[in-house]
């Protein structure tokens, strides 16, 4: 499903505007990611946690020349279903 199916779906069932829905869904999307951005996690109850996680320092082989290369500890974004979201993809 793809960002324009989430907004058709969402026009249909409620009756709202294709382009305001759209605005809603890139304005959570660019809170979501301005909150990861700063330090902050996002928690929506029920649907699950955005977090950023910490990815520790590794050494990794650059095959090309033979050499060994280190990759410092860096931040990735994260989804982490809720539980309840979980259940009901089983």
């Amino acid at each position: 499903m793809t960002k324009a199916d989430i907004v058709n779906e969402i026009s249909k069932s409620t009756g709202i505007e294709k382009a305001v829905v759209l605005e809603t869904v890139e304005k959570f999307m660019e809170t979501v990611k301005d909150s990861l951005a700063q330090g902050n996690n996002v928690y929506l109850r029920g649907f699950g946690s955005f977090i950023i996680k910490t990815r520790s320092e590794k050494t990794a082989r650059n095959i090309s020349k033979n050499t060994t290369i280190i990759i410092p500890e860096h931040k990735i974004p994260a989804f982490k279903p809720a539980k309840v979201f979980m259940d009901e993809v089983k």
